[in-house]
């Protein structure tokens, strides 16, 4: 599988090639992405232009587009420079005018001699009780008729690329349309009654009505699903490609596991339950573990994730887990030391701020197998850090991580499994986009005992209730965060909102009382402030959003968030599940800037009515769009051009088992629906699945 496969060729070839199209247009093809002949062919219409033929235009309401036949009648030069040039037409049944500014009377009375028969198609309109057309789209002779389509297909344009261009260059290149073998399984494609590849882009490319334009039309629904297909088959081997490198079988008896069971004072939801099952069950098997661990705030990852690394020790091997931030780091080992002490392991931080002999004891302890669970930030990752027999890897908030540092970690101990957890819910479709080289374990309960916190929606105007709300709530001894809005992106913008903020909080409040993190201070400061506002030493903490991830501080019950329109609703679920984690009621007030636009109130509203992740994500996908949602934080979500992740994401479920099914019984792409499935990796460019191909 060196290079792309000969069939391919012509779809691959320069764009000049094609005919009509010189150097110079096809370099104004570029800011639309399109390189080659492949690229026209995958970027279809998005509008029509109805152009069916009729016999008159009488009857017809106007202003619309007709396609006529004609005879030329008399030719009416303007009169004055500027004026309007008028040629007289009739068809079957009555007459009208074809109007042209700056009309050339050499030209017009060579392309319509009066007398002669027409097609002309353009837009009619009424202009003093007179059917006008005015620059018709189309003028040809009728031996010519069948240049112009019954539906004109509409395409998106840029710069110095006209409609005619587009329309051209498209109907050329499918003139190159290869036959190529089928990838999709046929029971799949009867089912649905997708044509082959070859016909679905030559209907999609010449749409037969507005119906054809729709996702659900069979030929569109055939190559969205190539689309995801491709995406999936890239993931499965990306998948196939870790499991080969062989894992270590980690058993657990279940002794440690059962004391802390015996002493929560709780039992686990079934979902937890479920979960350690899965999680369990990938420890006891040879190859390596690569799963997501998905869970929405409060839903009790922490105990699923020590009863992974319970196992790893019970098999008498390490584990280790990983934060993001020295903070979250410490937060994790305040929340897992306890159960460490009831199971009776050994627990240890390692963070940057280890130095000297402290680091070199820890380090020793651990290349001895003396400490059993490791939690740490990305400190774990220098070359002196050296572990005994290391069974488990957990990765904490996948985003700041990206494959690569997956990998390194997974190094530290040959064939370690791997967990990643995620306190973010992303609807079934985008998790599968963007996780679908991992097996995705879902806790979607509430562990028993959390109050629901209460959210309230209020306007900007009533600034003032809110701050004397707050007064009484930090007399009463609680703590609030408030978080300051996102300006246009601006950091610096961000900034100056969230210190006005504090300043005039600071003025009412009483110094010392608040504090104040943003994303433009150095570390340091940002860490002082948080264990400030975490000891009890401040009462408000002003932030922007950097606190979204993960901060425990069961004693603040109040979350206040400026201009909550402006974010997205992900984004406020997370930030609302920083509060709502100790004893007390906890409340969250959504202020917004008035007048509200009918879905600024409607998301709002979503988030007062549900406390539920998923079901809040789900609804955030159908309001603002994949792109949208998943916003900077997650860019690993891939682009399609013709899948739609909204609306087909029955679609990419069907994709991920069909793609790791393909695999399952053919491994190396041999079989001739395996070279199928090669040939679609180099259509849709998917490179990285193609080297892995090569090198497997």
């Amino acid at each position: 599988m060196s290079g792309r496969p000969e069939i391919l060729f012509p779809l691959f070839a320069p764009l000049d090639s094609l005919a009509g199209i010189g150097p110079k247009t096809a370099q104004n093809f570029a800011p639309l992405g399109v390189e080659t002949p492949r690229d026209l062919l995958f970027s279809l219409p998005y509008a029509l232009v109805d152009r069916r033929r009729r016999d008159s235009i009488q009857g017809v309401d106007l202003p619309a587009v007709v396609t006529v036949e004609v005879t030329i009648g008399k030719h009416h030069p303007a009169r004055n420079r500027g004026g309007a040039y008028r040629v007289h037409v009739s068809d079957a049944q009555t007459e009208f005018q074809l109007v042209f500014f700056h009309g050339r009377s050499r030209y017009l009375e060579a392309q319509l001699p009066e007398g002669a028969r027409r097609l002309i198609s353009g837009k009619l309109e009424l202009f003093d009780g007179m059917a006008q057309m005015v620059h018709p789209d189309h003028m040809v002779p009728i031996d010519d008729a069948d240049g112009i389509p019954a539906f004109e297909p509409v395409y998106h344009l840029t710069q110095g690329v006209t409609q005619k261009t587009m329309f051209k260059a498209v109907q050329s290149a499918l003139t190159r349309l290869p036959d190529l073998h089928e990838w999709i399984d046929p029971g799949q494609k009867t089912q649905h009654s997708w044509p082959d590849w070859r016909d679905a882009i030559a209907n999609a490319q010449s749409p037969q009505g507005v119906d054809t334009l729709r996702p659900d039309d069979p030929a569109r629904a055939r190559l969205a699903y190539d689309e995801l297909f491709a995406h999936q088959l890239t993931l499965a081997l990306a998948r196939q490609n870790e499991r080969k490198q062989r894992g270590i079988s980690s058993v657990g008896n279940g002794s440690r596991q059962a004391k802390v069971l015996a002493n929560l004072p709780y039992r686990p939801t079934s979902a937890q339950a479920r979960a350690i099952d899965e999680i369990s069950a990938d420890l006891a098997s040879p190859e390596r573990m690569n799963r997501l661990l998905q869970g929405d705030v409060g839903s009790g990852k922490t105990l699923v994730a020590f009863m992974a690394l319970l196992v790893a020790v019970e098999a008498g091997g390490q584990g280790v887990m990983m934060a993001p931030t020295e903070i979250l780091a410490r937060q994790h080992l305040e929340g897992l030391q306890p159960l460490a002490n009831d199971a009776g392991v050994v627990l240890e931080l390692l963070t940057g701020r280890d130095k000297g002999k402290d680091r070199k004891a820890k380090l020793a302890a651990l290349a001895a197998g003396d400490i059993q669970i490791l939690v740490g930030t990305h400190a774990v990752f220098q070359a002196d850090v050296a572990f005994h027999d290391l069974r488990l890897a957990i990765v904490d908030e996948q985003h700041r991580f990206g494959v690569r540092q997956r990998m390194e970690l997974a190094e530290k101990g040959k064939g370690a499994d791997v967990l990643v957890m995620t306190a973010t819910p992303i609807p079934r479709s985008l998790a599968l986009a963007q996780y679908g080289d991992m097996d995705v374990s879902v806790l979607d309960e509430k562990p028993p005992g959390r109050k629901p916190i209460k959210t309230a929606v209020v306007a900007t105007e009533r600034m003032e209730e809110v701050v004397s709300h707050l007064r009484r709530a930090i007399d009463e001894g609680r703590q609030c965060y408030w978080v300051c809005p996102l300006v246009e992106e601006s950091e610096v913008m961000d900034l100056v909102a969230a210190e006005e903020r504090f300043k005039h909080l600071r003025a009412v409040l009483g110094d010392g009382v608040v504090g104040l993190v943003h994303g433009q201070m150095p570390p340091a400061d940002k860490d002082a402030a948080m264990a400030d506002f975490q000891s009890g030493k401040t009462k408000v903490l002003v932030a922007t959003t950097v606190i979204e991830v993960g901060v425990n501080v069961p004693n603040a019950t109040i979350m206040v968030i400026e201009r909550a329109e402006t974010f997205g609703l992900a984004q406020l679920h997370q930030l609302r599940g920083r509060v709502g984690r100790g004893d007390a009621q906890s409340t969250c007030l959504l202020m917004y800037q008035a007048p509200l636009s009918k879905t600024g109130r409607r998301r709002l509203e979503v988030l007062r009515e549900s406390e539920d992740g998923f079901v809040i994500s789900e609804t955030d996908l159908q309001m603002r769009g994949a792109g949208d949602m998943i916003g900077t934080a997650q860019s690993g979500l891939p682009r399609f051009q013709i899948a739609d992740l909204e609306t087909q994401s029955d679609l990419m479920a069907v994709a991920q088992s069909d793609a790791r099914t393909l695999l399952t019984q053919d491994p190396v792409l041999q079989t001739p629906r395996g070279q199928a499935a090669r040939v679609l990796l180099w259509l849709m460019k998917q490179d990285q699945a193609i080297r892995l191909i090569s090198v497997g």
